[in-house]
């Protein structure tokens, strides 16, 4: 058994080492990138000592007029954390079964979008182990390796009743700044779990907000239980999807301001029916939905720019699934990696810009 479980922490660290070298290729390109643009940088252009100063004011003015316009440009067309388009996702890189076996088909996991010093390689946990649909505690582990094995997890209990006030009410959820996110029990309400005080804080969506299965993630076979909400994170923080019955159950993007209590920053409306859709996630300020084809492709077809205000149904990114339902998707911005929960399977996949 012990050699088993060597072999077993080999390969994932194997998995780790490959998604570093990827990382520092990207790094070497964009420094290789940068390094391009200076070499063609031209010079000042020599002048004269009475004209010097006025002309290099101009000069060092242009330069910084055309920094803040390629800023705007890059804003605009690659997106504000300047990856550029999400063209490719490729993987599975990761895909194992939790220390729960097959017990929980759906859950959630990751890793927190905004760690605290010291807490950058830990990953967490969530099942609905209360009828596939509620969950009342947070799993952390110290490592990939770890969460995959089950050594030596640390349990955080946002109440010892399941369900009940505050607790978790369907799969979608995220990790930001050692804070869960989620829907509140039997409420359109999000709830804030801080980990360190292990206490609760909310923030009301509209009152007409779908829950308790009104607007869940769906498709033609299949309708997902008490995904009304769902919940992202990218580079710049939280967000809230959901859907309204005054927005004809259309979906709603929310950011979330991360303070304690939290609070709804601000919204864009989109004219993508949560019905027809069966995941979604945000990238650099843009939300991507996916729907189901088959048992094998899941596919990345929608996507809504929150710059631009910019709508796409026409993207038609393939996911290979190794099983058969996506419950859950999340983008970490630090790794660029989506995290999915797959019929209790954990799954990575890598975003190709």
């Amino acid at each position: 058994e012990m050699e088993e479980t060597m072999t077993e922490l080999e390969k994932f660290d194997h998995v780790q080492v490959m998604v570093k070298q990827r990382e520092n290729q990207r790094i070497k390109r964009d420094l290789e990138h940068c390094k391009a643009e200076l070499n063609s940088t031209s010079p000042a252009p020599a002048l004269s000592p009475g004209t010097y100063e006025l002309v290099y004011h101009n000069y060092v003015t242009t330069a910084k007029a055309l920094k803040y316009l390629t800023y705007i440009f890059a804003s605009i067309f690659l997106g504000y954390c300047g990856l550029g388009r999400m063209v490719n996702v490729s993987g599975p890189i990761t895909y194992s079964l939790t220390v729960y076996g097959t017990s929980y088909s759906f859950g959630a996991w990751g890793r927190d979008a905004n760690p605290a010093p010291g807490d950058e390689n830990k990953y967490w946990l969530v099942v609905l182990s209360s009828s596939n649909a509620f969950g009342n505690f947070i799993r952390q582990y110290s490592s990939l390796s770890t969460i995959i094995l089950g050594i030596g997890p640390t349990d955080t209990y946002i109440s010892s009743s399941n369900p009940t006030t505050n607790t978790i009410q369907g799969p979608n959820m995220v990790m930001y700044a050692n804070a869960l996110y989620y829907n509140c029990y039997n409420t359109y309400y999000v709830c804030q779990f801080n980990l360190t005080t292990r206490s609760v804080s909310t923030v009301a969506l509209p009152s007409d907000t779908g829950y308790n299965s009104k607007f869940p993630f769906a498709h033609l076979g299949t309708t997902y239980s008490y995904t009304d909400m769902d919940f992202a994170t990218d580079e710049s923080g939280v967000y809230a999807i959901y859907a309204t019955t005054s927005n004809f159950g259309n979906v709603i993007i929310s950011k979330i301001e991360t303070s304690n209590p939290p609070v709804l920053n601000q919204t864009w409306f989109t004219s993508l029916h949560k019905k027809t859709v069966t995941n979604t996630f945000m990238v650099c300020g843009v939300l991507y939905a996916t729907r189901y084809l088959d048992k094998e492709i899941e596919e990345i077809f929608y996507s809504y720019n929150t710059k631009t205000n910019e709508e796409r149904y026409d993207l038609r990114i393939h996911l290979k699934k190794m099983q058969t339902n996506i419950k859950y998707i999340n983008y970490d911005p630090r790794d660029h990696l989506l995290y999915v929960y797959m019929d209790a399977y954990i799954v990575t996949y890598e975003i190709m810009f």
